[in-house]
């Protein structure tokens, strides 16, 4: 690791010369040397292409291929940013993605070049990789050599989207500076090394893989192996297949590993450690236990603006003890909320006054959105970093996620958070995976719905909601949507707003207990008129905002 190097260009540039596996992907393996020589090349030909008047930027939309990280690199050689374009997105949705960021090139695949037509990308080049066109374009730069003296620890360097389940999403910048550091402190925090291989199964148009994946074994010189596309049933065999040790992941992507079917070789690879988001405390012991890898849980706003580290000691449910700075305010008043108070059980008592937005006071190291000037006052409201997630502390500072602001639901006068239920409804044996949010009451207010997915048995299911020690009186959900598979996003994000949207008119069966009753019952037809209430109204005093890098909920 070389303390020196401020930018990713400096990274990618000291990996010229060593000829110890540097990239690996399926049955390709490139050295550290071919890695910088691949970014060198590239980046001699994304600085003809770039227009000189033109914002340097260019659009990746590719799987997790090898033109990825390279695509990178050169970008950090040249003084380019590079905006990773989701390939869920379609039609005009996906053409303001490219074109917002003002993405003068744009590299893809065949795979994906479907998507592009009818865009009317105008003014953009499009490269296809595997094609004999683009490998004739690199050839003439073959003997190019990294230059990494051009970069600055200030030079955009990603436009990464947030998840955007309200609204278009924004596009948030970070720089070479931020990106070198991040990857320096997660190889110092997990003790990273040379010797590690980094498996990187995220896609890695999102900033988890690249940020907490890939940047820290740019930094340490660690191999860095990919998987096209997240694979539940392909991860161990690539965990053994490359003699992976670090892998990092977010969403669903836990659950899916954990889903398939145990073998007496379970712990037989080289894994030692897993760091990401939203597997819960559920099955990350699940994990451990079948596995014998240690998660790490973390929260940490796309952005950058905060983030809360897991340390020996912290409680269980908790993500970690408040850094100076990190405050829990109640929105409407900016004041600071009191501590939670907890009874035998671990029941939080006090949720309407304890439960407020993380906020940190301190310094940021936000950097902003491209172009969108109201979303950043948003975030740094009062001269602080708004994070629109929900969380409350103990009386120790340890801080416990209670979702997004737009998760928060007022059940008979009563202020509840989605991410508390959800951990305690992730413990109803056979369920694989729990999403609350809520619905319309008819009279006022919201109800409770959930979506499990796995096995359910209507009474068992009530019985166990009867010996759960710390379910509040207003937490049982009054509606649970059955599925074989939760909805999830392009980064194994539970799909929340598609859920909320379809409400109890759904293509699933819905069980529900009416009022006073203490078993749950199939959802008829006539049932609705009594269960559903009118359109929910707008709730909340901010914007929904979804992040990139999320904290766990389950």
């Amino acid at each position: 690791m070389d303390p020196r190097a401020t930018t990713v260009a400096e990274l990618t540039a000291a990996r010229w010369g060593d000829d110890r596996p540097g990239l690996r992907c399926e049955d390709r393996t490139l050295t550290h040397h071919e890695v910088a020589a691949g970014a060198a090349a590239r980046a001699a030909l994304l600085g003809d292409l770039l227009p000189p008047t033109a914002e340097p930027h260019l659009g990746v939309l590719l799987d997790n291929t090898p033109e990825f990280p390279l695509w990178l690199g050169a970008a950090a050689l040249a003084g380019a940013a590079v905006a990773g374009i989701n390939p869920t997105r379609r039609g005009a949705e996906l053409a303001r993605d490219i074109l917002h960021t003002e993405c003068r090139v744009l590299i893809t695949e065949r795979a994906r070049l479907p998507l592009l037509e009818g865009l009317g990308l105008s003014g953009v080049r499009v490269l296809v990789t595997d094609t004999t066109e683009y490998h004739e374009l690199l050839t003439p730069y073959a003997d190019a050599r990294p230059d990494p003296s051009r970069a600055t620890p200030r030079d955009r360097f990603l436009l990464y989207f947030t998840s955007g389940s309200t609204g278009a999403p924004k596009a948030a910048l970070c720089s070479q500076g931020r990106l070198a550091a991040a990857g320096r402190s997660l190889a110092e925090r997990f003790s990273l090394s040379p010797d590690d291989v980094h498996y990187v199964c995220m896609p890695m148009f999102h900033g988890n893989a690249v940020i907490a994946d890939w940047a820290p074994a740019l930094v340490t010189g660690a191999t860095v192996a990919l998987r096209r596309r997240f694979s539940a049933s392909g991860f161990l065999p690539d965990v053994r297949r490359y003699g992976a040790t670090y892998f990092t992941y977010v969403g669903r992507a836990i659950q899916y590993v954990l889903a398939t079917g145990p073998r007496p070789d379970d712990r037989d690879h080289t894994l030692r450690l897993g760091f990401g988001t939203e597997a819960g405390a559920v099955d990350a012991a699940a994990f451990e236990r079948r596995f014998g890898v240690r998660l790490v849980e973390g929260y940490g706003s796309s952005e950058g603006g905060a983030a809360v580290q897991w340390s020996p000691g912290t409680p269980t449910g908790a993500v970690g003890r408040a850094a100076p700075g990190l405050v829990v305010l109640d929105r409407k008043t900016g004041e600071e909320c009191p501590a939670a108070v907890f009874d035998g059980s671990g029941r939080l008592l006090n949720g309407d006054e304890a439960i407020g937005e993380l906020v940190n006071q301190g310094p940021s190291p936000f950097e902003g959105y491209w172009r969108n000037q109201a979303a950043e006052a948003e975030r740094r409201k009062d001269g602080w970093y708004w994070t629109g997630d929900l969380f409350y502390r103990d009386t120790h500072g340890y801080l416990y996620f209670a979702g997004r602001t737009d998760d928060r639901l007022r059940v008979d006068g009563e202020n509840l958070a989605a991410a508390m239920i959800e951990n305690i409804l992730a413990r109803y044996e056979g369920a694989e995976a729990v999403c609350v949010y809520a619905v319309p009451d008819p009279v006022t207010g919201d109800q409770v719905m959930a979506t499990i997915a796995g096995a359910f048995d209507p009474l068992s299911f009530a019985e166990f909601l009867l010996t759960q020690p710390d379910l509040g009186t207003k937490m049982a959900p009054r509606f649970v949507r059955v599925v074989e598979r939760i909805p999830v996003t392009a980064t194994n994000k539970i799909h929340r707003a598609a859920l909320r949207s379809e409400g109890l008119r759904c293509a699933d069966p819905v069980w529900w207990r009416g009022a006073g009753e203490s078993t749950y019952r199939r959802l008829t037809s006539e049932d609705l008129e009594h269960a559903e209430g009118p359109p929910a109204p707008t709730r909340g005093p901010s914007p929904v905002r979804r992040q990139g890098l999320e904290p766990r909920t389950r």
